[in-house]
């Protein structure tokens, strides 16, 4: 096993997971989650239960999305901050999925950590060449057909329906990699980022994780 307990049983697992739609993140969040004990902190998920649960958060941001406006930093924030005080899943850390998304998120992310003296332990982003997560979603939403060539239900072309995803989520990518490249920025400055290759399989991507946090609890045993 490449990860011994110890030291990460202890300190817990702190971590922001980052990548484009269809990397991984939903396949290896729950890995990890198990591994550690730690809770998954899926940000849109989080922000449906405090609005289903009609938490002053809760409420505040459905009266804004109702208005059609963004919910701000400062909510998003303190909802993160509401789930680490009072989710049991949570005490020895978290993952952090789609969030923070700017600088400014990732600013406030850890200031209001530091007010609980804590950091995050990892950055963790999933890589992978735009053209080969275009056609591995793509191939994905093709399936097969009655008729060859058409989809069952619209009758239309199949290679018409996937090329229409294909520049949806060209746009998507493009979005991301454009909101991205700072947050990346900004976490190899605090020394915390680290890549994974995910046109890897699912049993590679998750042995160099597990490498990855492995030798950021060895070197939090020499500080």
């Amino acid at each position: 096993m490449i990860f011994g307990g110890g030291k990460k049983d202890r300190d817990g697992l702190k971590m922001v997971i980052m990548g484009p739609p269809g990397a991984g993140k939903g396949t290896q969040s729950p890995k990890i989650k198990e591994k550690y004990c730690i809770c998954h902190l899926a940000t849109g998920d989080m922000l449906r239960s405090q609005v289903a649960a009609q938490t002053p958060l809760g409420v505040e941001a459905k009266k804004i999305m109702e208005s059609g406006g963004l919910v701000s930093d400062e909510i998003m924030v303190g909802m993160i901050e509401d789930e680490l005080k009072n989710n049991p899943k949570c005490k020895k850390g978290f993952i952090l999925d789609g969030f923070p998304r700017t600088v400014p998120q990732a600013e406030k992310l850890d200031a209001m950590l530091e007010k609980d003296n804590k950091k995050l332990d990892h950055a963790v982003e999933l890589v992978i060449d735009d053209n080969l997560l275009v056609s591995r979603i793509t191939g994905r939403l093709i399936h097969p057909a009655s008729v060859p060539n058409t989809d069952d239900v619209t009758g239309e072309p199949l290679i018409q329906r996937a090329d229409d995803n294909a520049e949806t989520l060209k746009k998507r990518l493009a979005t991301y990699h454009q909101q991205t490249t700072p947050v990346v920025n900004y976490y190899k400055q605090k020394g915390i980022w680290s890549s994974v290759d995910a046109a890897q399989s699912p049993a590679v991507v998750w042995s160099s994780l597990l490498a990855i946090f492995d030798d950021g609890s060895k070197k939090k045993q020499w500080q």
